[in-house]
């Protein structure tokens, strides 16, 4: 089996409501995310999603993941063999070091092919459906801790039961919601603050001893990892790593360092789900928790991620997050869609979700 093509779509998602995160000061009212097609000589279709939330969240953005497939990507994998997954990310990795999230499209995109050419589902071929259903977070944005307490509450009510409230605008601010949310989360609930990289680390080490009888945990303090490092090594509660783990090494580092409890395990950040993969062994291996999550797109996106979440041993899954709930169009047929809180891979070939073809449009590229 060989590529013979590579469609590239563009598709603009509007947001339900503004959306604010690492402290307020990124706001977010509509996504640009890239859908790839890839065809082959056998007939068999595969899609793939990259979707960096935005220009300003991560060291990436839309456009880079169109130029760097037209430009160095499309080259590389046209005539391959999707299904040979390793030899394939060695080929793109060659052509431009760096950019997984400009790669991870195409990556996807070949496992679902492999899904689809061998008849079973994606998580079948990542190590076997666990038979457990994924545990769906909700994300709470920024705001007072009233407004924050009454989101949590009304995704309560529609049965989730771990929440992920943003945090970092300021010391005394944010000790004010963590208290509030302590004192109003319905009991069996559980929850992380995520600052998304917004505190300095005496900022973050300050929160954290005027908290710590709050059974939470902390995600992504600071903005480097030497400084989550040193907010690590100076607080007690279990710390989440989530912008600072980009690549395998980084989850190595981590580990050696006992920098963290539990990592964000984002596909597209990591490159794809070959690389996802690796990462998730590890942390199985060296008893890391892990949210596995898009890290922002449509219900492709937040399946391909159910897939691994759906392969991983319970023990080790934290929570996943699924952006499409926050999105005003659903483009998409099929996928891993909410149910009251929990979410599981469809038993489909491939990973059970097909783009509604008008709804994308045409292809802005199309490469063979």
């Amino acid at each position: 089996m060989k590529i013979t093509s590579i469609s590239v779509y563009q598709v603009e998602l509007p947001l339900e409501h503004p959306y604010r995160l690492s402290g307020g000061r990124l706001l977010f009212e509509r996504l640009d995310s890239t859908f790839v097609r890839i065809d082959t000589d056998a007939g068999i279709t595969g899609w793939g999603e990259g979707c960096p939330w935005g220009s300003t969240y991560l060291p990436a953005f839309p456009g880079g993941i169109r130029a760097a497939i037209g430009n160095e990507l499309a080259p590389a994998v046209l005539g391959q063999d999707p299904r040979r997954l390793d030899v394939l990310n060695a080929a793109m990795d060659t052509a431009l070091p760096g950019h997984g999230y400009a790669k991870s499209a195409i990556d996807v995109a070949c496992w679902d092919i492999l899904g689809k050419s061998t008849g079973l589902p994606v998580c079948e071929l990542l190590g076997g459906d666990t038979g457990e259903n994924v545990t769906v977070q909700s994300s709470i944005g920024t705001g007072t801790p009233e407004a924050m307490v009454a989101d949590i509450l009304r995704h309560h009510e529609m049965g989730y039961r771990v929440h992920s409230p943003k945090i970092g605008s300021d010391v005394g601010e944010d000790a004010a919601r963590i208290r509030a949310i302590a004192a109003g989360l319905p009991e069996g609930d559980s929850v992380t603050f995520d600052a998304n990289r917004a505190m300095l680390p005496d900022q973050a080490i300050r929160l954290m001893a005027q908290t710590a009888d709050v059974d939470a945990y902390f995600e992504q303090p600071c903005e480097t990892y030497e400084e989550c490092l040193q907010v690590r090594r100076a607080t007690t509660q279990p710390i989440i790593l989530d912008e600072s783990i980009v690549d395998f090494a980084d989850l190595v580092r981590a580990h050696s360092d006992q920098a963290c409890e539990a990592i964000g395990l984002k596909i597209g950040r990591v490159g794809g789900l070959t690389k996802a993969r690796r990462m998730r062994d590890f942390c199985v291996q060296t008893g890391i928790r892990m949210n596995i999550e898009a890290t922002g797109g449509t219900v492709l996106a937040d399946t391909v991620a159910v897939h691994l979440a759906q392969a991983t041993p319970t023990r080790f899954r934290r929570a996943t997050w699924l952006c499409h709930e926050m999105l005003t169009d659903d483009p998409c047929d099929g996928g891993a869609r909410n149910l009251s809180g929990f979410t599981k891979a469809p038993d489909l070939p491939g990973f059970g979700v097909e783009p509604k073809r008008e709804a994308l449009g045409d292809p802005v590229a199309v490469y063979s």
